[in-house]
């Protein structure tokens, strides 16, 4: 009997992304994400299932990528985002295979929610793990209580698969968006900081300034928008988080 190709929910296509990995990518934003993050940009990808989504098979997706690849040059390539892409494993497992034979340089960015070393998960990540050249994971806050708070999930599971990259040695690029009053204090970003020095992968820190574009999205939909008042960084400030995780000696 043949196998039933997986499908994958997208939310949106980016065609020339240039801040989601090295080089020029084609970027995927899948549907579907478990947390909910008070300063989520993109509500409207929480639902899998939203209407306004649009489900391809691998194959598809690939050659839909494949029209864009005389721009990526030789630093660029495929970004898988979301939402929270891990939540679709099957079809990144499918699609990554396929991606890495027509020689494709594959990231993924994701917030690590899902990971669990329980099977038939852990399994089936790891064999993701071998088509896949960089991970770009978002570490929302270094405390378990302000992470849940600000989430809505502890992030216990963002922290292990942080450290199980390490040991594989599978690279990373750790992404931290500053927020005012929550997670830019001077503790918790020194916490976050002896963190990261314990990993042994980390190519690149990039703090990414909070900002309230979302708010908008959140209104139209009928939500109410968590972080009222709460205003985007100052350079000063950017600088400071810069300092204290020492975001310029792993550039």
């Amino acid at each position: 009997m043949k196998k039933t190709e997986a499908m994958g929910r997208v939310h949106s296509i980016e065609s020339f992304g240039a801040v989601d990995g090295p080089g020029v990518r084609f970027v995927v934003f899948m549907q579907g994400c478990p947390m909910r993050c008070q300063f989520c940009h993109n509500p409207d990808t929480w639902k899998i299932n939203d209407v306004n989504s649009m489900s391809y098979t691998s194959d598809d997706l690939l050659a839909k990528a494949l029209q864009y690849k005389k721009y990526w040059g030789k630093n660029g390539g495929i970004t898988i985002s979301g939402g929270e892409p891990l939540i679709q494993l099957d079809f990144l497992l499918e699609f990554f295979q396929k991606a890495k034979l027509a020689g494709i340089h594959i990231t993924l960015d994701t917030c690590g929610q899902p990971f669990t070393k329980a099977e038939p998960f852990f399994s089936k990540f790891k064999k993701m793990l071998m088509y896949t050249d960089l991970i770009l994971l978002d570490i929302k806050h270094i405390d378990t209580t302000c992470h849940k708070e600000l989430t809505g999930f502890q992030n216990y599971s963002i922290l292990e698969l942080a450290s199980y990259l390490s040991e594989v040695g599978k690279p990373v690029w750790i992404r931290h968006v500053l927020i005012p009053k929550i997670n830019d204090q001077e503790a918790y970003l020194k916490r976050l900081s002896l963190f990261i020095q314990g990993l042994s992968n980390v190519k690149r820190v990039e703090i990414l300034p909070y900002h309230t574009m979302g708010k908008e999205k959140w209104e139209r939909l009928g939500l109410v928008y968590p972080l009222v008042g709460i205003e985007p960084p100052t350079d000063n400030c950017l600088k400071r988080a810069e300092q204290l995780l020492q975001s310029n000696s792993y550039s």
